[in-house]
């Protein structure tokens, strides 16, 4: 068997300030979706060379990107990401990871592997870790807490971006290591608390997007144009904004809540209620709900108001 490169922590020590700050690292990449795809060109970008690109299912997509990447395709049953490389980054949807790992440790693989599941920890990756087999990776986690409706090529899309990072000491170097590469910034989230963090992701992204899509509905419901639901998404941009500001002011985003909710205004909003109950009922308890919410994070700021209190009351009654 060939001999393997030692991973060395020094080698992989973040604060790199070069233009090319990847350019000694050599990575494998395990599928090849909007994630993955993203990932390969941010680090091909700042300097690493692709090796290869393994597919599981659909090779057109990863013949497409290894060819671009100036690196070959291979299938997942073949990929090999041994001497000579240094990273293994697998990207593939979540239920496949327990199949993907236990696959790729039939064959030698890099002396780092990271996934870049939001919802597993680095133990998803345990079939290749030290103690299964005889040329053991130190694994871990690279979670980028981004959406991606679609492949983002541009390096410029990880900057700022939150990267969750979990395992191994060399594995969390080398992930320290690409997101200061990429701009961006790491923070440890470990294996017991990735669900929580997991599903605050799916409330930040497509919870404000479903509570988007439900403000359509009402609008449809009411007659009102279309062009209202561009007024929604504007002040939906205003609100995030609204809430960075707080954030980077080191406030708590409850302090950017507005509306008559979290004024206290109870007449508005029974008529809200009243308008809502007698054209989509069903919305009722959702709406009250996230009243309840609004009322609950907006006491983390200050003292409820007597007409707040009033409010929570009315909102308590929909909800039975």
């Amino acid at each position: 068997m060939p001999r393997r490169r030692r991973f060395s922590k020094r080698r992989y020590s973040s604060g790199v300030t070069s233009p090319r700050p990847l350019a000694d690292l050599a990575f494998c990449l395990a599928g090849s979706g909007r994630v993955g795809s993203s990932l390969a060109r941010w680090a091909a970008a700042a300097g690493a060379r692709p090796v290869a690109v393994a597919y599981h299912a659909a090779p057109d997509g990863a013949a497409a990107l290894a060819a671009d990447l100036g690196a070959r395709a291979v299938p997942l049953a073949a990929l090999e990401c041994g001497e000579g490389c240094d990273l293994l980054l697998v990207a593939v949807p979540d239920p496949a990871l327990p199949e993907v790992a236990a696959r790729l440790a039939g064959r030698t693989q890099a002396p780092v592997v990271l996934h870049t599941s939001g919802s597993r920890g680095a133990d998803a990756l345990a079939p290749l870790a030290a103690g299964t087999r005889a040329s053991p990776s130190s694994i871990g986690a690279l979670h980028p807490l981004k959406a991606f409706p679609r492949p983002l090529p541009h390096p410029d899309a990880a900057r700022g971006v939150f990267f969750a990072l979990d395992g191994d000491p060399p594995a969390v170097a080398l992930a320290e290591r690409l997101v200061a590469a990429w701009g961006g910034i790491a923070g440890r989230v470990p294996a017991e608390r990735r669900d929580l963090y997991h599903l605050a992701a799916t409330l930040a992204a497509g919870g404000v997007t479903t509570l988007l899509a439900t403000a359509e509905q009402i609008a449809r419901a009411a007659g009102l144009p279309p062009e209202v639901v561009g007024g929604y998404l504007e002040l939906a941009r205003g609100a995030v904004a609204a809430a960075s500001e707080e954030a980077a002011a080191g406030g708590g985003l409850a302090a950017a809540i507005t509306g008559p909710v979290a004024r206290g205004d109870d007449e508005t909003v029974a008529r809200h209620l009243a308008a809502l109950a007698a054209a989509l009922p069903d919305l009722l308890p959702l709406v009250a709900q996230l009243g309840r919410q609004t009322l609950e994070r907006r006491s983390e700021t200050a003292p409820p108001s007597a007409a707040q209190r009033r409010l929570a009351e009315r909102l308590g009654r929909v909800l039975g």
